[in-house]
């Protein structure tokens, strides 16, 4: 089977792009971010990745607050999304008015930041606070204007509650992250998913930087 984009909608193969199920699990990143006026926006991102190891980036479907609001404030804060907050979490993607506080609709309590203004989620077990960098428009093939939009942040400050540190490093599996998958679905990390490779030889391994 193929899905081919290029024909029309209704001559594809599949009724709905398998492209979000393919791609998949993907990491959540879970935006808050503060206009020059004050007003702050929440709002999960499926389309998020590290990019460096000190750079993150999601991908915006069009111009919506937390692309807006971070660019106009510089900053924004990425909060990890958990099992335990996957309601919460949800609740923050509804499509409210702009200026409107996803914090206080979903009934999730702010922490402040470190080194930035928009605060963190209080209940997240770890948050990257970000500067802003860039936002690059994703033109597609053919030209003609971009629909999605490339923010890009570098991370200035990382918190992470102590329960999760062990040995010097952050149990990742012991925080239960959430990620996307395609359509409805998601999935739930937890230690017993969880397993080690070492690298071939000369390919580098940790240090711990």
């Amino acid at each position: 089977m193929h899905y081919d984009l290029d024909l029309p909608r209704e001559a594809r193969a599949l009724p709905h792009n398998p492209l979000k199920a393919i791609v998949a699990p993907r990491p959540i990143g879970w935006i808050s971010a503060m206009n020059h006026d004050g007003a702050l926006n929440l709002a999960p991102y499926s389309f998020f990745n590290a990019v460096a190891d000190n750079m993150v980036a999601f991908s915006s479907s069009g111009r919506k607050d937390a692309m807006t609001f971070a660019e106009e404030g510089r900053e924004f804060v990425c909060s990890l999304a958990t099992w335990d907050l996957r309601d919460g979490m949800n609740d923050s993607s509804a499509p409210l008015p702009r200026g409107t506080s996803e914090f206080a609709f979903a009934n999730l309590e702010t922490a402040p930041s470190r080194k930035v203004r928009p605060p963190r989620v209080a209940a997240s077990p770890a948050a990257l606070e970000c500067r802003w960098l860039q936002t690059v428009p994703l033109v597609p093939l053919g030209g003609g204007e971009a629909e999605n939009f490339l923010v890009i942040g570098q991370v200035v400050s990382i918190y992470v509650d102590e329960r999760f540190v062990t040995d010097g490093m952050v149990d990742t599996a012991a925080m239960h992250p959430i990620m996307r998958g395609g359509y409805f679905d998601y999935f739930h990390a937890t230690a017993d998913t969880r397993f080690q490779m070492r690298r071939p030889k000369g390919a580098g391994e940790f240090t711990g930087s």
